[in-house]
């Protein structure tokens, strides 16, 4: 009978076995739900001093026969991983310190501590600072409460001293919804373990059905990309605060979309949406590889342009150190800008002028901040070094800088000078400080929690094409990959709220 023919055969056990493979996940993934989770393992622990096990000195040159305390000295790497199913972000930690963890290392004292992380992760490292709690003191190191996106790491290399090694380490703290628990660690010693004996019958059952239908049926030669991949070059432009989202998400898509270019180039939200207009006149008709993310929606006199509502983002008002403020009115906010307050001390602070450190007419950030907060635009421009005014009736020094890391390290070094920022970028810095606009504070999670509904200063970030781009174009599919799940861990990782969440969505209705 030909539906008994060899290729049928072969193609119902593979289905019926996918589908048995199918149900098992299911159960699987009922039976044990999502969590977020982070893993330790310790994957070097030995002696550079006396040996550990059995107190004998080991033979040692230079630095380490030199320096005092290392007769007993150790050398430990401790690895820390998202291990879990979602990405874990700062709130995510539930202590009330500073640091989300502390390591400790029993019956030993740390001397030295070296941080490294993946190449495909350097943004890792911002997090690791003192101002973000990174410390040791006896055997205690802590660890500041590092965002990870599911399967990010990083690694701690300690220099320890007084006892052995094979002491206890252990890591403390908690995650909301989730666990730290240690993991085991595969030295290069260690045999890795094999595999159960159902995954192996399942592997070589599949591996045989595939095999066999593959030689019974015409192998077709397809080249086409994964599904949802587009090859070619894209461009991306636009708005600043928005750069480190697009230049993570160029990245990724690039490695899980090969054949694909995506180059970032931003330089402001107006500045991009006016070279999407040049690129698409000069298309004569077609829709170019560009895409332009713009802070808030495109200026009128764009008809061509079609937008994609990308996500929420949160702005803060910063403030130089000097001036101890933490919260603001809104009405004084504005009377700030109009110049009418001169002098921190007439809003109960100290006696140092006010100078205003704002960014330059093509930024998104500055248009959500007069359109948002000031409900109308800022004083003229009236000091080339944002010290001192340019012409004595001026009322206040005002500058104008040209990224947001510019502004934000101006304020930091200028007594009494206020600017603005997105949300994360103001979060690490020295010498200044995020500000509270009628008590409520610039969050995200609350934001998203609906705790501060009422914050003013946020916008939704749009994604500009010119015309409609085909299905199947490069374009399309980068838009399409920042809404899914990868490019929504990487929005939420930078401190914002992907629209293409329940309440993104709904946020992003409303606000738009």
């Amino acid at each position: 009978m030909e539906w008994l023919s060899a290729e049928n055969i072969v193609a119902v056990g593979t289905a019926v076995l996918g589908v048995l493979t199918s149900a098992g996940v299911l159960w699987y993934e009922r039976r044990v739900p999502r969590r977020k989770r982070i893993g330790y393992r310790i994957q070097l622990d030995t002696p550079i001093g006396r040996d550990g096990h059995n107190g004998r000195a080991n033979v040692r040159l230079g630095w380490f026969a030199e320096a005092p305390g290392m007769e007993d000295a150790t050398l430990v790497l401790l690895r820390i991983e998202n291990d879990g199913s979602q990405s874990i972000d700062e709130s995510d930690y539930t202590r009330h310190e500073l640091h989300g963890l502390e390591a400790i290392f029993t019956e030993r004292t740390i001397r030295g501590v070296v941080v490294s992380v993946p190449r495909t992760s350097p943004h890792l490292m911002s997090h690791f600072t003192e101002a973000a709690g990174l410390r040791y003191e006896g055997a205690t190191l802590c660890i500041p409460r590092v965002p990870l996106n599911r399967g990010e790491h990083y690694k701690l290399l300690l220099v320890l001293s007084g006892g052995g090694v094979g002491r206890a380490v252990s890591i403390e703290g908690g995650i909301k919804e989730g666990e730290v628990k240690p993991n085991r660690s595969t030295t290069p010693d260690d045999k890795p373990p094999l595999f159960s004996r159902a995954a192996r019958v399942i592997t070589v059952l599949l591996t045989v059905c595939v095999v066999v239908l593959a030689g019974i049926i015409v192998v077709r030669d397809d080249s086409r990309p994964p599904m949802g991949c587009a090859t070619g070059e894209l461009r991306v432009m636009g708005s600043t605060a928005f750069a480190p989202v697009i230049e993570e998400l160029a990245d990724k898509y690039e490695k899980d979309c090969e054949g694909s270019t995506v180059t970032v180039d931003t330089h402001g939200s107006t500045a991009g949406i006016r070279a999407l207009a040049e690129a698409g006149a000069d298309a004569k008709g077609g829709s170019p590889a560009v895409i332009t993310l713009s802070d808030g929606p495109k200026p009128s006199g764009y008809p061509q342009l079609r937008e994609s509502r990308v996500a929420v983002s949160v702005f803060a008002l910063v403030l130089n150190d000097d001036v101890p403020l933490k919260n603001l009115k809104l009405s004084d906010v504005r009377r700030i800008y109009r110049g009418e307050i001169r002098n921190w001390k007439q809003l109960g602070g100290p006696d140092l002028p006010v100078r205003l450190v704002s960014r330059d007419a093509n930024s998104g950030t500055r248009q959500v901040f007069q359109r948002r907060v000031l409900e109308t635009g800022e004083l003229a421009n009236t000091s080339l070094d944002c010290v001192n005014k340019d012409t004595k009736d001026a009322p206040v020094a005002r500058c104008e800088l040209d990224s947001t890391e510019q502004v934000l390290n101006t304020v930091a070094k200028v007594p009494g000078a206020i600017g603005y920022s997105e949300l994360r970028a103001a979060t690490s810095l020295k010498g200044l400080h995020r500000l509270k606009l009628d008590n409520r504070e610039p969050s995200l999670d609350a934001l998203e929690h609906g705790a501060h509904d009422g914050y003013p200063y946020r916008e939704i970030e749009y994604g500009y094409t010119y015309g409609q781009p085909p299905a199947d174009s490069l374009a399309s599919s980068f838009l399409a990959y920042m809404s899914r799940g990868s490019g929504q861990d990487v929005i939420r990782t930078h401190g914002h709220l992907p629209c293409a969440t329940p309440e993104g969505l709904r946020i992003c209705g409303e606000d738009g």
